[in-house]
């Protein structure tokens, strides 16, 4: 079909997996011929600089309706928008930035312009007949390694775990396919673990779907992911990381961090990731410190020698990478298209980060929709690294059944990240 222009766009409020609203765009192009759907995440640990997610407030859903941001698309952005076409997504972006005006994407809220940036680009691939991966980039081929988070902490879950996210990671997987029957396995060990230890309370479930066990000490976590990963058969395929989200744990007042009940300074608490990193093999850990402390993420970066990821500390913005990428503050992007706003200004920070030799791990929210398409966005990028929870849940197996479906279509040409993850990058957009 060669009529890429946009014929109407219509927003309505859904539930995300927390059962809180969220948005949800329809958009038709080529007289209604073909209508895309995108659904937009919303994030709970949040970094302070991401851009402007509209809530209602009021009583209402306890004042996190998303009418306002509906009425956004419907009445401002759609009028804006029909009768242009979805074939340059930049072009298309570049309206949707204009049309809010705000540098944070608070008059419109980012969750409008998000929800109708995904659309137009599912809708570009649908009226070209490819898969949205494919109409991103002519490449795409590279299948992601999952970081997959079993054990939950932080605002992610209710127990006394100061970091939000034990993670294994299936490197030595051949494919997809294995990556996440080896997950699952090991995901299954680690409750009959659990179960013995704790009881029944200790597989209750935080928002990712990873296990909440009655436990604080980083390390007593740590020790069970072993166990597990070592019971289940699978220990040489396995590699280890941490989602510390410090920023929640830090207190700007005394400009210490409270983990496990003791009071830590900048370079105490670096210490400690240093012996955690040499006792269990860490290979990668994500905001590791406050989202503002760039000078301490380029300590812990250089002594380290692994991924260091930036969360809150990026969010995603071109212009925080940057100050990173100048003093050497990490040496990954965790990439969230809904922190900026739209997938141009998203696929400028992933490209920044790729052109300086630092990762890319794309990742869902912890209030995630069934819409899988980090899926489609993460081969497109060929970032080689997915974060989006544990192998349970609808909203967290959609995507990786989405990844194992483009697995199968991409056939032979289909490459698993494996042990070299962190050196994906497709520039093609």
């Amino acid at each position: 079909m060669n009529d890429l222009t946009i014929t109407s766009i219509r927003a309505r409020e859904v539930l995300d997996c927390r059962g809180l609203p969220t948005v949800q765009v329809d958009l038709a192009v080529g007289g209604g011929a073909v209508v895309a759907r995108a659904d937009v995440p919303s994030g709970r640990s949040t970094g302070s600089n991401e851009a402007h997610e509209l809530r209602d407030g009021g009583n209402r859903f306890g004042g996190f309706g998303v009418l306002g941001a509906v009425s956004n698309v419907n009445e401002v952005i759609a009028p804006a928008l029909v009768g242009a076409s979805v074939s340059s997504q930049r072009e298309l972006d570049t309206i949707l930035i204009e049309l809010d005006g705000t540098e944070d994407k608070s008059r419109l809220g980012a969750n409008a312009l998000l929800g109708v940036s995904l659309a137009a680009a599912r809708a570009a691939a649908a009226a070209s007949n490819r898969p949205l991966y494919r109409n991103l980039s002519s490449d795409a081929h590279l299948l992601p390694v999952p970081l997959v988070n079993l054990i939950n902490g932080g605002k992610h879950a209710s127990n006394d775990l100061d970091f939000q996210e034990f993670i294994i990671m299936p490197v030595g997987a051949t494919s997809m396919r294995e990556a996440l029957q080896i997950s699952t396995e090991v995901n299954l060990v680690l409750a009959g673990l659990l179960l013995a230890r704790f009881g029944k309370v200790a597989l209750n479930t935080g928002d990712e779907g990873g296990f909440a066990p009655p436990i604080s000490s980083p390390e007593e976590a740590l020790d069970l992911l072993h166990e597990a990963v070592d019971k289940s058969g699978w220990a040489h395929t396995i590699q280890y990381g941490l989602d510390c989200a410090a920023s929640h744990w830090y207190d700007p007042r005394t400009d210490r961090y409270l983990l496990d009940g003791k009071e830590l300074d900048r370079e105490a608490l670096i210490d400690r990731y240093l012996r955690l990193i040499e006792q269990y093999g860490l290979v990668t850990i994500e905001d590791p410190l406050q989202e503002d402390d760039f000078e301490g993420f380029a300590a812990l970066t250089e002594a380290s020698g692994i991924q260091i990821v930036g969360d809150d500390l990026f969010t995603t913005n071109p212009g925080r990478l940057q100050r990173g990428l100048d003093v050497g503050a990490a040496n990954s992007l965790l990439w969230k298209v809904n922190q900026i706003g739209t997938l141009s200004e998203a696929w400028d920070a992933a490209t920044l980060a790729f052109t300086n030799g630092y990762s890319v791990v794309v990742s869902e929210r912890s209030g995630e929709t069934e819409d899988p398409i980090i899926a489609d966005l993460v081969v497109a990028l060929g970032a080689g690294q997915i974060k989006t929870g544990a192998p349970v849940r609808g909203e967290r197996t959609a995507k990786y059944n989405r990844l194992l479906l483009i697995e199968e279509e991409l056939g032979r040409t289909a490459r698993y990240a494996g042990r070299v993850f962190g050196a994906g990058g497709s520039q093609t957009s």
